[in-house]
């Protein structure tokens, strides 16, 4: 008795430790006496450890495969908000439309986005000598590194007010957060196609710096002038992406009618594998329609309306 004790305690020793192969070579040595009455727990305490072990192994293939994605593979730690996904008909019957200024502050946000839309041209060189492709993608990179402030900030100050007044938001924060968002994976696909500079990124912070400032001190003010302001500014980049458009087909970037889409473009959008940069273009306008509209309507809501857009619309 004593000895079958003894060898009970190393085979569970040795299941505990998963080597198997021990534990066989000691039921062996164990004799009929032992076998017989410890045959059946032992063999049912080594299947166990075999499953626990073949568990075990499963697992950690599946932690490497999340932390390890494969070569080429997106990794998905970046989650994202909710945003349309556009139609091929509805890529294709975007507008250059244009909201007619009707009350004092409308005025002013019209002219001040044509007077930053007059500045922005220079700065890029759309408005003298031939576009390039380096020049495109230069004013897509600045162009969306501001388009992506307005909704942060606006909705930075809503969720500040809501919280002080202890009230509802009515829904606004999610959609200027997606806008956000949007306008910043927008800059994600341009800086596939080129990374710019020290000095291209000097003026982008100092630009960044007085717009941001600027912008959080007029939400304050005025919500209705600011978003007024946003829809001016889509407008401007609908016609932005339109020229583009117009220079794949017949210009300098018609090699992007077959360049291949950013991964993450195809991605984001949740495009088709074979998509081009011209498709991601179209879906880019799409966006900035969409952001035209949005603004256009929330300017001229009172600020404790009900978002009548929901998550992703």
């Amino acid at each position: 008795m004593q000895r079958s004790a003894v060898l009970l305690d190393l085979c569970k020793s040795c299941a505990a430790r998963n080597n198997v192969n021990m534990l066989a070579r000691l039921l062996a040595n164990g004799g009929p006496a032992y076998r017989v009455p410890r045959l059946i727990s032992v063999r049912h305490l080594s299947v166990n450890i075999a499953d626990k072990k073949e568990r075990t192994e499963r697992q950690t293939e599946r932690a490497d495969v999340a932390i390890k994605p494969a070569v080429g593979a997106e990794v998905k730690s970046d989650i994202r908000l909710p945003h349309p996904i556009w139609k091929e008909d509805q890529l294709h019957s975007i507008t250059i439309t244009h909201k007619e200024p009707k009350q004092f502050s409308d005025k002013m946000a019209y002219y001040s986005v044509q007077a930053m839309r007059t500045g922005f041209d220079v700065f890029s060189g759309y408005k003298f000598g031939k576009m390039t492709e380096g020049k495109w993608i230069k004013r897509m990179i600045f162009l969306e590194t501001v388009a992506g402030v307005p909704g942060m900030v606006a909705a930075m100050v809503r969720h500040l007010n809501s919280l002080r007044k202890m009230k509802t938001d009515h829904g606004w924060i999610h959609t200027l957060l997606e806008e956000a968002e949007n306008e910043r994976m927008h800059l994600m696909v341009a800086l596939q196609l080129r990374q710019p500079g020290a000095l291209f990124r000097g003026a982008v912070l100092f630009a960044q710096g007085i717009f941001v400032n600027m912008f959080s001190i007029a939400y304050l003010i005025s919500p209705h002038f600011c978003h007024r302001f946003v829809g001016y500014l889509e407008e401007e980049a609908v016609k932005t992406y339109s020229k583009c458009l117009q220079h794949i087909d017949h210009g300098c970037i018609s090699h992007w009618q077959t360049q291949k889409a950013p991964d993450i473009a195809v991605s984001y959008w949740k495009m088709a594998p074979n998509s081009t940069l011209k498709d991601v273009i179209l879906m880019i306008r799409a966006d900035e329609a969409h952001h035209r509209e949005v603004n256009h309507d929330f300017s001229e809501l009172k600020t404790d309306e009900d978002n009548p857009y929901m998550p992703g619309k």
